[in-house]
């Protein structure tokens, strides 16, 4: 499959025939390479850039995808979508779509060179929850990591609910880990209870998730870096459900983050 085909199975929500893994020599070098071919792809076709998805950073479902390390791809204005806590995200030519509960950062300035957790938290602007909705265009959600960046790294749709300004919040970036490492999540499925978690989960807080993202993409090569008014989501504090139009989910998350809910549609 070229960069092309990989769009036209996004753009259509077919699955893949094959694994690209199943290719010799097919790495996550390889699938970067792809990734960032269809990136362009899209770009000529007057889709925008809105910022990145970070993906597979919640240590304690690795073993069920058989992924040991985070992935990153592109979140777009086709794929991003704002709320004040009650969202609605249609599920149409998505892939075996699943959604995750997610910390959503705010840039106002692009990080600095070799960043610090402190030189994150000078660049951020604003917090907010989300769901990420999460396909995968192989069959059952079979595969191994190089395929996961090939496929977008997994991004659907971004839903981002009400934003929570820093200023106020930490006076510092320890403050701000804390916090995050410390929120819990419930996650609901029409009212009713699924799933607990923990900002811990995620690289131990959102904020080092952010870090370790910053420091991959940067040494990722062609990869364009962070600007001013980007958003990156860090990656989910449980595990991936499977939804279907008509249902609706909650995320109940403790301080800082606000509650967020989504209806789904055709």
């Amino acid at each position: 499959m070229n960069p092309q085909t990989l769009l036209d199975h996004l753009d259509q929500g077919r699955l893949w025939p094959a694994p690209l893994s199943a290719q010799t020599g097919f790495d996550l070098d390889a699938a970067y390479a792809q990734a960032l071919a269809v990136r362009d792809l899209r770009l000529a076709r007057g889709e925008q850039p809105r910022g990145y998805k970070v993906g597979f950073t919640n240590r304690t479902i690795w073993a069920r995808y058989n992924v040991f390390a985070p992935i990153w791809g592109t979140v777009w204005d086709t794929t991003l979508t704002f709320c004040e806590g009650e969202g609605r995200v249609s599920l149409e030519r998505s892939c075996q779509p699943r959604l995750e509960p997610e910390t959503v950062f705010g840039l106002k300035a692009t990080p600095a060179a070799n960043a610090t957790l402190d030189d994150l938290f000078d660049a951020l602007d604003w917090i907010a929850p989300g769901f990420e909705i999460v396909q995968s265009h192989l069959l059952d959600w079979k595969f191994l990591p190089a395929d996961t960046v090939a496929d977008g790294a997994l991004h659907a749709h971004l839903l981002v609910g009400p934003r929570v300004a820093l200023s106020g919040l930490a006076r510092n970036a320890a403050e701000l880990d804390a916090l995050l490492a410390n929120a819990g999540v419930t996650l609901l499925k029409n009212e009713e209870p699924v799933e607990l978690g923990q900002g811990s989960n995620v690289l131990d807080s959102p904020l080092r998730a952010l870090k370790h993202f910053v420091d991959t993409l940067r040494a990722c090569p062609g990869a364009p870096d962070l600007r001013p008014g980007d958003v990156v989501t860090t990656g989910t504090w449980t595990d991936a459900w499977a939804v279907r139009p008509g249902e609706r989910w909650s995320a109940r998350f403790t301080e800082p983050l606000p509650a967020l809910s989504v209806d789904f549609t055709e």
